[in-house]
């Protein structure tokens, strides 16, 4: 069995797994439209989170991790994940094409969220979204660590792919904590 990270996971596996590959997936696009009471944020104050949603565009990529599971640990990381992404997320199959022409693309699970599900925040101003995740702190952390460790495991992992709507919101926060020379940020 085969995983996707494309948000914390990609930068925070808590898993055991057996191999990785970094690759993509076709016809969904990363963005920060998920609310997160329960690890960015509290009840009342939400941080955002990144979320797969359908695009438009069926050639769009979402660049990310590839985890194969162990076999004797696969319940054990589903019923984890199952747990981790409880909050307006459901599990999909989908393809996944390995960044090295030596592997050949694979089938595997994604954790999608849906627009009726109650955390779904859907879309906002690139003003009103750096706000929310420069002000919001949870169980997990600082809701900017997620954003900066995203954005920089992202450009460690694939320098040569922009993923624009992730590189305008870690500028547009950064520019916040400047501004406000808020400890809420971390480097």
């Amino acid at each position: 069995m085969w995983i996707f990270g494309y948000g914390s996971l990609v930068w925070k596996v808590d898993f055991p797994y057996e191999d990785k590959l970094t690759g993509f997936i076709k016809g969904y696009a990363r963005r920060f439209w998920q609310a997160s009471e329960d690890h960015r944020g509290v009840p009342g104050k939400p941080g955002r989170v990144v979320v797969l949603v359908e695009s438009e565009n069926k050639d769009e990529t979402v660049w990310g991790i590839a985890y194969k599971i162990p076999e004797a640990n696969i319940q054990d990381v589903i019923d984890h994940l199952d747990f981790r992404e409880k909050g307006g997320y459901s599990k999909h199959m989908v393809t996944f094409y390995p960044k090295s022409s030596i592997h050949q693309p694979l089938e595997l699970t994604v954790y999608t969220g849906t627009t009726d599900n109650p955390f779904y925040l859907g879309p906002a101003s690139l003003e009103d979204m750096a706000h929310q995740i420069h002000g919001s702190v949870g169980p997990s952390g600082k809701n900017t660590e997620y954003l900066f460790q995203l954005s920089r495991a992202m450009r460690k992992l694939v320098p040569d792919i922009e993923d624009s709507h992730l590189i305008e919101l870690e500028r547009a926060v950064r520019t916040i904590c400047q501004a406000t020379d808020s400890c809420n940020c971390i480097k």
